[in-house]
C-alpha cells in the first residue's frame, strides 16, 4: 500500500469524523448562531474530504502493480461511497438548521405580533395564522430536504455504475493486451516452424538428388560393363 494513499486515508478519516460532530452540533444547537458555525464548518470538511479522494483516485490510478493497485481501488470505491453518504448527512443538517432557523423566526414574530396585537383583542387570529405559515415553511422544506436525497440517491447510482462500466472496460483492456502477446507468441511459433519446415523441404529434396544420383550411378556402370 502507498504511504502517500495511507495518509490521505488518515486525513479523510479525521474529517468524516469532524463532520459527524458537526452534524450532530446542528442537531442540538440552542441558537442560530451555533448551527451556523457548524453548518459552515461541515461544508469545509466536505470539500476537504472531495479533495482527498480525488488525490486518492490519481495515486491508485498512478500504481503499476496489480497487486497493490486492485485493494487501492477497492479501498477508494468505499471512500468515495462514504463520501456521498457524509454529503447526504450534511445536506440534512443543513436542511434542518434551515427549518429550526425558519421556525424560530417565525415563533419570533408571533411573539411580537401577539405582543402589539394583545390590546385590540386579535392574539387568537394571529397566531393561527403564524402556526399556518410555520406548516407550510416546515412543508415546502421537507419537499426540499426530499428532493435533494433523491437527486443525490440517483447521482450515487449513476458514479456506481460508470465505476462499474470502467473496471469493465480496464478488465477488457487488460484481456485485449493479454490475447496480444498470445498472439505474438503463436506467430513466432507459426514462423519457427515455417522455417523448420522449409528446412526439412530442402533436406528431403538434398537427399532425393542424391539418392537419384547414386541410382543413376549404378546403372551407368551396369551398362557399361
Amino acid at each position: 500500500m502507498s504511504a502517500i494513499f495511507e495518509s490521505y486515508e488518515r486525513e479523510f478519516c479525521e474529517f468524516s469524523s469532524s463532520i459527524h460532530r458537526g452534524v450532530d452540533g446542528v442537531k442540538t444547537a440552542a441558537d442560530a448562531t451555533t448551527r451556523g458555525r457548524h453548518a459552515k464548518a461541515i461544508e469545509a470538511d466536505v470539500a476537504e474530504c472531495e479533495a482527498l479522494v480525488r488525490r486518492m483516485d490519481l495515486e491508485a490510478r498512478s500504481v503499476s502493480d496489480p497487486a497493490v493497485k486492485t485493494p487501492m481501488l477497492n479501498k477508494l470505491r468505499d471512500y468515495k461511497s462514504e463520501l456521498a453518504k457524509l454529503k447526504r448527512d450534511a445536506r440534512e443538517a443543513s436542511a434542518k438548521a434551515a427549518e429550526t432557523d425558519a421556525r424560530d423566526e417565525l415563533l419570533n414574530t408571533a411573539e411580537r405580533g401577539n405582543a402589539a396585537g394583545a390590546s385590540d383583542g386579535g392574539m387568537s387570529g394571529q397566531a393561527m395564522e403564524t402556526t399556518e405559515r410555520l406548516a407550510r415553511t416546515g412543508e415546502r422544506i421537507k419537499d426540499s430536504r426530499r428532493s435533494l436525497l433523491e437527486t443525490e440517491d440517483l447521482g450515487v447510482s449513476i458514479l456506481q455504475d460508470l465505476q462499474g462500466q470502467r473496471e469493465t472496460i480496464e478488465r477488457s483492456r487488460e484481456a485485449l493486451h493479454g490475447a496480444d502477446d498470445t498472439i505474438g507468441r503463436s506467430r513466432k511459433i507459426l514462423s519457427n516452424m515455417s522455417r523448420r519446415a522449409q528446412a526439412n523441404k530442402f533436406a528431403f529434396y538434398g537427399v532425393s538428388a542424391l539418392l537419384f544420383i547414386a541410382i543413376l550411378t549404378v546403372i551407368v556402370h551396369r551398362w557399361s560393363r
